[in-house]
């Protein structure tokens, strides 16, 4: 028998997974005992409702999401390079067969009217995002307005990306937000 710890990563994982390609409405608790190869009663003993377990692979994404960006901005020097990291970030993800959006995105759209737990959890990835945005605005010395800008940009970007089945937004936020940098900071190229 598996530990708990190992259990319960193997059920986010395979609801991850399956909730991401097919919906977390279309995906039932069968098919991610199935997929994690744990017993339903195993999975109710560690998450108690099925949106216990949404919340839980949301947790699971924003650790996903965290380290991404801090992986494209490792070899940045500047703020202006971080900030712009984001969205080469974004172009790299993208491109990755399994795109399909972004998973906070989709689940709020799915169950945000319905699951206070669900729409919270959603809200503090977004607003961690924005404050992560903010604070590499205020490092390079931009106007505080700019941080919501940047970060519309970059959700914009990623609907984009999955309504139109291509990268290019990714691209092309990354140039818009290009301007927006150097208006905000003065800069003439």
């Amino acid at each position: 028998m598996i530990d708990e710890k190992t259990a319960r990563e193997a059920v986010i994982q395979a609801a991850d997974e399956l909730f991401y390609a097919h919906g977390v409405q279309a995906v039932g608790m069968d098919a991610v005992r199935t997929a994690a190869g744990v017993s339903l009663k195993r999975i109710y003993s560690l998450f108690a409702s099925k949106d216990d377990l949404i919340v839980a692979v949301l947790h699971h994404r924003t650790g996903m999401w965290d380290s991404g960006l801090a992986s494209a901005s490792e070899p940045a020097t500047t703020a202006r390079e971080r900030i712009l990291a984001i969205f080469d970030f974004l172009d790299a993800w993208f491109r990755e067969p399994t795109f399909r959006g972004c998973a906070f995105i989709n689940t709020h759209g799915e169950l945000g009217a319905t699951s206070t737990a669900v729409s919270d959890a959603v809200r503090e990835q977004k607003r961690s995002f924005q404050e992560y945005v903010a604070h590499l605005v205020a490092d390079a010395g931009a106007p505080a307005e700019l941080a919501p800008q940047l970060a519309i940009l970059a959700e914009g970007a990623q609907t984009t990306a999955a309504i139109a089945g291509t990268p290019d937004a990714a691209r092309q936020a990354r140039a818009a937000a290009e301007t927006l940098l150097d208006v905000a900071t003065g800069v003439r190229r």
